[in-house]
């Protein structure tokens, strides 16, 4: 493969916009990526999404994929970014199964979990731990979980999850909840949800796979038997393999009102970057902002 116009790290909203937009430019590109959809496919109900009054991540998701599908949209899927620099006026990336270079790059490699750094997480990883109520939850019918965290992602979770499982804790180190009050009240109103302010998980325990999750509430300690824990306490911007970007003191590349980062020819999008607010609609837009800057940037080249 020789030099591209165009190479896009990652392929959720950000991405997936700025692959249609470069399409329908003509552009010679490459998406690479992980999987396809990113953290719209962990959401359970999306009821704020332009066009669509409701619907589901997964069929959000699919949506994405026919609209790619239409416009064959180069995909190199499964394959995960471990180097972008911007060496000799090109940008190089390194895969784990390969090598590329082209003009310009969109990082839209968006955000992962954070982890709780307790002991028994990584053991119990996978064995009734995760990280995505939306891909796990059906496997906890009528059991007890508890949902680690008190923001919009944890209510997410909450909500999905009280529709599965048996009961619900909602384990919040912070004082209150902080997500949207549509989502709270849903939460706060049912009798399935037990909601744990101001308490923290201390070790997740298990025998082959989790039976419960030890706590301090309060300075007391005790034990929640559960068969189920979903970690939803934030996120971490994919950045590392980026050389050389500006980014902020949370990791996230830094971009201007064009998408563009400090260096010339890298421009980044969505959740992996500074802009406010991380939501699925406005990192679409941002993606489609970052690939018309490039096409800018690339005519000026010619």
């Amino acid at each position: 493969m020789g030099t591209l116009d165009l190479i896009i790290i990652g392929a959720g909203p950000a991405g997936i916009t700025a692959a249609v937009y470069a399409a329908r430019k003509k552009m010679q590109f490459l998406v690479i990526t992980k999987d396809i959809g990113g953290q719209t496919a962990w959401s359970g109900d999306i009821e704020n999404y332009t066009g669509y009054q409701f619907i589901t991540g997964p069929e959000l998701v699919a949506k994405f994929e026919e609209h790619m599908k239409r416009y064959s949209i180069p995909l190199k899927e499964n394959e995960n970014a471990v180097e972008l620099e911007k060496k000799d006026n090109l940008i190089y990336v390194k895969t784990d199964k390969g090598e590329y270079k082209a003009k310009t790059a969109i990082v839209s490699s968006g955000k992962r979990s954070k982890e709780l750094g307790v002991p028994g997480e990584k053991e119990y990883k996978n064995k009734g731990l995760t990280y995505c109520a939306t891909c796990d939850g059906p496997l906890f019918s009528g059991k007890d979980v508890a949902v680690i965290g008190g923001g919009n992602s944890a209510l997410d979770a909450a909500i999905q999850l009280m529709n599965i499982a048996n009961k619900v804790y909602l384990v919040n180190i912070s004082p209150e909840v902080t997500g949207d009050p549509v989502m709270r009240e849903k939460v706060e109103g049912n009798n399935k949800v037990m909601i744990m302010n101001k308490t923290k998980v201390t070790s997740v325990q298990g025998n082959k796979m989790v039976t419960g999750i030890k706590v301090k509430e309060n300075e007391k300690e005790k034990i929640l038997p559960v068969q189920g824990v979903f970690v939803e306490i934030g996120l971490i911007p994919n950045s590392d393999f980026v050389k050389g970007v500006e980014k902020n003191d949370r990791g996230e590349i830094k971009v201007d009102n064009y998408n563009r980062t400090n260096v010339p020819g890298i421009f980044a999008a969505g959740d992996v970057t500074d802009v406010p607010e991380k939501q699925i609609i406005i990192a679409a837009g941002e993606g489609a902002k970052a690939m018309l800057g490039v096409f800018r940037h690339i005519s000026r080249l010619k």
